[in-house]
């Protein structure tokens, strides 16, 4: 099991017993340092008190499993109107909804692709582009999607 497997497995618990959904995890170096940031969500969204409490409570979780070998920062946020989308799931969630996808190897000339995300199959998601071109992308080569609001 990898260290961001390890992560989630031990955090799950934690954000269900708020009623809240694990939508993304990272855990990254950055200028300051080790960052290890959730975003959570639920039905209705989450308040800053919501992630404070959050965040109290995974640290003393991490805190007594030391799991992490090395100085860290926890964030505990919002994944945004313009959220990430990383598993089928996410995809699955949001038909019918636009995104935009950036791609690891062009296709059809285009390294970016925004739309409606129009079908998720299991390997691959299919965008209707704003030309009314659909454009079938495999999860292989999808290197960031992100949800589109404009």
């Amino acid at each position: 099991m990898s260290e961001i497997e390890h992560l989630e497995a031990t955090l799950l618990p934690v954000i269900k017993d708020h009623g809240m959904e694990l939508v993304d995890l990272e855990f990254l170096t950055e200028r300051s340092g080790w960052v290890l940031r959730l975003f959570v969500d639920r039905q209705g969204g989450v308040t800053v008190e919501d992630c404070a409490r959050l965040s109290r409570e995974c640290a003393v979780v991490l805190d007594a499993e030391d799991l992490v070998d090395r100085s860290y920062r926890l964030e505990v946020s919002s994944p945004g109107v313009e959220r990430r989308l990383r598993k089928r799931e996410h995809f699955e969630k949001q038909m019918g909804c636009q995104v935009r996808v950036m791609l690891r190897v062009p296709t059809e000339g285009r390294r970016q692709i925004t739309g409606t995300l129009i079908e998720v199959g299991e390997d691959a998601v299919a965008i209707e582009g704003h030309d009314g071109a659909t454009l079938r992308v495999p999860y292989g080569n999808i290197k960031r999607a992100n949800l589109k609001v404009f």
